[in-house]
């Protein structure tokens, strides 16, 4: 299991999807080499536009697999290998059975996995498809973003080692499942005591509307 390309990326105005309004968003990434410090909510040279939705801890550092890209170039033929937007892509490992929780070490870092990632229009807007979202979703291909529990420097090419990985407890797919399918089963999400907590408050939300 090794990371690919490790990219970043500083907001920029684009156009919305209204016309003649336009949006900031850094979901345009540019792959960078050598080693790339890691720092407690990004990478250096890394910024979020949103910092509501995008930004902190949680959402310190997004990764996408190799794997997920190649479904998707069957699916749309010339997709860019970074319209999502990811820091890191990384290779031989299916992301979507990544546990909450689990701990990865990569270069001189450690990364815990926090969530997967719940699309907005701004991936229709990278993508030039305002569909994308939409299939985003359907897609049940999420990845992962994740918190940084030691600081230190990635560099494209390095191993990815899962350094921890939590016993039980739902992997990335099943949380994202759960939360845009399989809503009757919200109550699983309250074994997980590694997502942010407002995962927990909507699960809580679901069962007393449910009963």
């Amino acid at each position: 299991m090794i990371v690919r390309t490790v990219a970043v990326g500083r907001p920029q105005e684009v156009a919305g999807p209204r016309d003649g309004v336009t949006t900031s968003t850094a979901i345009w990434k540019r792959a960078v080499d050598g080693p790339v410090e890691v720092g407690p909510e990004n990478l250096a040279g890394d910024e979020q536009a949103d910092r509501k939705n995008h930004g902190g801890p949680e959402k310190a550092v997004y990764a996408y697999g190799e794997e997920d890209l190649a479904w998707w170039r069957e699916q749309l033929p010339g997709l860019d290998d970074l319209v999502f937007g990811q820091n890191l892509t990384t290779a031989g490992y299916d992301l979507r059975d990544a546990r909450i929780g689990e701990r990865w070490r990569i270069g001189t870092a450690e990364l815990e996995v926090v969530q997967p990632r719940i699309p907005c229009f701004k991936l229709g807007l990278r993508a030039g498809d305002p569909t994308m979202p939409r299939r985003f979703i359907a897609a049940t291909r999420p990845g992962v973003y994740l918190r940084v529990t030691r600081t230190g420097t990635i560099t494209a090419g390095d191993p990815l080692a899962v350094s921890h990985r939590p016993d039980d407890g739902p992997t990335v797919a099943d949380v994202f499942a759960i939360y845009h399918h399989h809503r009757d089963r919200a109550a699983r999400l309250l074994d997980a005591p590694g997502l942010p907590s407002w995962y927990h408050d909507w699960a809580r939300k679901r069962l007393v509307s449910r009963d």
